[in-house]
């Protein structure tokens, strides 16, 4: 491979991952072709805000072409892969087929209903644009819906709130939530308090952020009980139909009636470990994904990386690295610099990822920040949150666009973006 230039280079998925990855190869002497079903990139961890009317999906997005306008060595195909031919070293479309030297796979995950997949079209996940502005759409409609209705009972289930799960997504949702029911939509109405609202996480664990220190955790708890978030604990979703849910805990089971329930629970890989699988051996994890090599190949076949969230990858102290996106940048870095280095049949090391800290928001000035031993919470752990995501946000525009919203929404306590758009899909 060393001697070979102008080597065929094909990513799947262009997310954090397979855009780091791209741009790693930048002036490199490969031909990239990077291939992904929007013609965006999506920054997600800002998705909750556009699900609760405080940013618009154009803020959030940016042009795939227009990122890479200036980098001579790629193309960008719209299409969705539909197999994968690792003997003939081909990626196969709807119309057409794809060879490549190199296949850099960075497809993301998708939300694991645990083998209730019926329970998703009452229960969304917020992975996708459509996800967060149906989610949108459903918040503000039972806002709407509760001001007319006479039943007090059928009222209560429409301002109620379930958030399914008590990881960094469920909580800013839930923290979300209730900002736009207590101060944005506070007078707003006329037949309804939105005060009234009732914004419930649901943690099978015995506190909300598992990953975090215990103390954060807590700090995390009492934040939302003032923004008059309630928090079950320990608690196991055992049923969910369109209009409640039914939970187990401490050996009771009850049904919370509800026109709002969203899913926050846990993720899984995309299907393209089967595709791999049809013509070479891949190892899957419990959650579908693949265990690959420490320089992120997989097992006998070398020039197939997977990074981000398809992968299970052990660090030093063989933990397996968590789906998020500093995880999938320094993999996508890491990857186009080793494919440099094997042109140039440079020595290569493996891929050692580099723990920059993990931030959950939960509210205004309120967030729970860790990197090793050093915690933050508070308004300094919020301030790191807002700068940290505005650098991270692809493109100038649209970090002069969200900077200029979450000033006005500071100051006002507004949410401009509350439409109500699309059809209703439950």
């Amino acid at each position: 491979m060393g001697q070979q230039s102008n080597l065929k280079v094909v990513i799947i998925g262009g997310g954090f991952g397979g855009l780091s990855a791209a741009r790693a190869l930048d002036k490199a002497s490969v031909e990239i072709t990077l291939i992904d079903r929007r013609n965006f990139h999506l920054f997600q961890p800002l998705l909750y805000q556009v699900a609760t009317g405080g940013l618009s999906p154009a803020d959030i997005s940016f042009p795939l072409r227009a990122i890479f306008k200036k980098q001579k060595n790629i193309k960008i195909v719209l299409g969705e892969v539909i197999d994968i031919d690792t003997w003939k070293g081909e990626v196969v479309l709807p119309t057409f087929s794809l060879s490549y030297d190199i296949l850099i796979i960075s497809a993301g995950a998708q939300y694991h209903y645990f083998g209730n997949n019926s329970w998703k079209k009452y229960a969304p996940g917020l992975k996708s644009i459509e996800d967060a502005t149906f989610i949108r759409s459903q918040i503000l409609r039972a806002f709407e819906r509760s001001e007319f209705e006479t039943d007090p009972h059928k009222q209560a289930a429409l301002l109620s709130f379930l958030i399914i799960g008590g990881g960094p997504t469920g909580v800013e949702l839930a923290g979300a939530i209730a900002e736009l029911a207590r101060e944005t939509l506070l007078n707003d109405f006329r037949n309804i308090n939105p005060l009234d609202a009732r914004i419930i996480i649901i943690e099978s664990q015995d506190r909300i952020l598992p990953p975090y220190p215990p103390e954060l955790s807590i700090k995390a708890a009492k934040s939302l009980q003032r923004l008059g978030v309630e928090i079950m604990t320990n608690s196991i979703v055992t049923h969910v139909t369109n209009q409640s849910v039914t939970v187990k805990s401490d050996k009771n089971e009850f049904t919370i009636p509800a026109s709002t329930m969203l899913w926050a629970a846990g993720v899984k890989a995309t299907g393209i470990g089967e595709l791999l699988s049809k013509t070479i051996t891949v190892e899957t994890d419990k959650a579908g994904r693949i265990i690959v090599q420490p320089d992120c190949s997989i097992p006998g076949a070398d020039n197939i990386f997977i990074i981000g969230d398809l992968a299970h990858f052990k660090d030093k102290n063989e933990n397996v690295l968590p789906g998020l996106a500093p995880v999938a940048m320094q993999q996508g870095r890491y990857v186009g610099k080793l494919i440099k280095k094997r042109i140039k049949n440079r020595r290569t090391i493996k891929f050692q990822y580099k723990d920059k800290g993990n931030l959950t928001v939960i509210g205004r000035s309120s967030a729970v920040a860790f990197r090793g031993k050093i915690q933050l919470w508070g308004f300094t752990a919020w301030l790191l949150w807002v700068i940290l995501h505005l650098l991270f946000l692809v493109g100038f525009e649209n970090r002069l666009l969200v900077c200029i919203q979450w000033a006005f929404n500071y100051f006002t306590r507004n949410r401009s973006a509350r439409l109500i758009t699309g059809e209703k899909r439950l």
